[in-house]
């Protein structure tokens, strides 16, 4: 299977300030990846970076076999990069459907079957950004990334926030979007219970540097990796705060 996104030696942050060091990466088409670590650990750093709205002090990005180390955050866009920030980041003073419809590229991925996935969407199609709750946001900012048709779709924290009830709606969005369709993606959580089960494999960051990498299944079923790197040990595994 060949490489979607491959990454190598990349060290970035913002300003002269070093967050991400030495960060080596692949993802293969069609596979999902859960970025995991503490808070300040360096994740939302590394998708920024992918994004490109970080500065890169050194190491490559390629993307289908793009070189696109060096192209501004619109280009990488163009190129097949989809990101939900953790801002979200959606048009407050456009309507739901005037945000997909501005950003809507050619592809599977429709305003209908956005609308199908998420039919608060649909029911709030008319409403301006301002006028969704934080869970239609969130929805909303999924829904536009979609509506890319990217090659590879960034997470970052989509659950962050959200009341129990969403986060079960989001979860089995996002679960069908990259295992039943097999759309490749990069999801940070900071509740790995939550995210492993639907992801293939699983990187840990620490310090900003990564400190494991390997299947989800394998370091799901192990509590002492995951204490040791994310400190779960009796973590609670439902949906609550």
């Amino acid at each position: 299977m060949a490489d979607l996104l491959r990454v190598r030696g990349l060290t970035s942050g913002y300003g002269e300030a070093v967050v991400v060091q030495g960060v080596d990466l692949a993802l293969a088409e069609g596979q999902s990846l859960a970025l995991l670590g503490r808070n300040g650990t360096g994740k939302t750093t590394l998708i920024n970076t992918l994004v490109g709205v970080t500065r890169r002090h050194a190491g490559t990005i390629e993307l289908a076999g793009q070189d696109i180390t060096g192209l501004p955050a619109y280009r990488r866009a163009a190129a097949g990069i989809g990101w939900v920030p953790q801002e979200r980041n959606i048009f407050k003073s456009l309507t739901v459907a005037e945000n997909l419809s501005a950003v809507a590229r050619p592809g599977p991925w429709t305003l209908e079957r956005v609308y199908a996935m998420f039919p608060r969407l649909a029911e709030r199609c008319a409403n301006m950004g301002n006028q969704l709750s934080g869970g239609e946001q969130q929805m909303l900012a999924v829904a536009r990334a979609l509506v890319l048709n990217p090659k590879l779709l960034l997470l970052d924290e989509p659950l962050e926030g959200l009341a129990p009830i969403i986060v079960e709606e989001l979860l089995r969005s996002i679960a069908r979007v990259v295992r039943d369709e097999g759309m490749s993606a990069i999801i940070v959580e900071q509740n790995p219970r939550l995210i492993l089960p639907m992801t293939q494999r699983a990187v840990v960051l620490d310090r900003g540097s990564v400190v494991h990498e390997g299947a989800s299944a394998a370091l799901l079923a192990d509590p002492a990796q995951l204490d040791r790197w994310l400190a779960v040990k009796g973590a609670a595994s439902d949906l609550g705060p």
